[in-house]
């Protein structure tokens, strides 16, 4: 099985200090930290698919994505074949593990009441980046293991962040 995923950074600025959304995945065997988002499914447009996962699990609907003023597809040109292109803030692939995935990572903005719990997930709520930061120098593994690489990348490349990893 290979799986296409999209996933959201969702930023707040509260008090001088960035906010982004963090949950607890709640399967069987899975209770990790993670950010929201999850699976496309097929021929879905990527940002609906990005939308629809983050108010499945956050009850926030999305209102601004950065990088999709670059959208571009090709609808219209033949009835039979349409494809979409835009830029993401960051892309994953899984090179190891059960599951074959590859997944885009977008820095939005939503608005509405958070719930706490929603689609497979609890503990729905703002994080600050500080704190984030914090957690993944106690033990990364708290963090689902697509979500490690991707906070790393955030707090790296947004924020400046240090890992001896990298």
């Amino acid at each position: 099985m290979f799986y296409v995923n999209a996933r959201a950074f969702i930023e707040t600025h509260r008090d001088g200090k960035t906010e982004i959304i963090l949950q607890t995945r709640n399967k069987p065997n899975e209770r990790a930290w993670e950010l929201p988002g999850g699976r496309l499914e097929l021929f879905e447009p990527i940002l609906a698919g990005l939308q629809r996962e983050v108010f499945e699990e956050t009850g926030l609907t999305v209102i601004e994505v950065e990088g999709s003023q670059t959208r571009i597809d090709t609808c219209g040109i033949t009835s039979d074949f349409e494809v979409e292109c835009l830029e993401p803030y960051c892309v994953y692939q899984t090179i190891r593990g059960p599951i074959d995935s590859v997944g885009m990572y977008f820095i939005c903005r939503a608005e509405g009441n958070v719930q706490t719990t929603g689609d497979d997930t609890l503990n729905v709520g703002w994080r600050s980046v500080d704190e984030i930061y914090d957690l993944m120098l106690e033990d990364p593994k708290q963090f689902s293991p697509v979500d490690r690489a991707g906070l790393i990348y955030y707090l790296t490349h947004r924020f400046g962040r240090k890992f001896d990893s990298n």
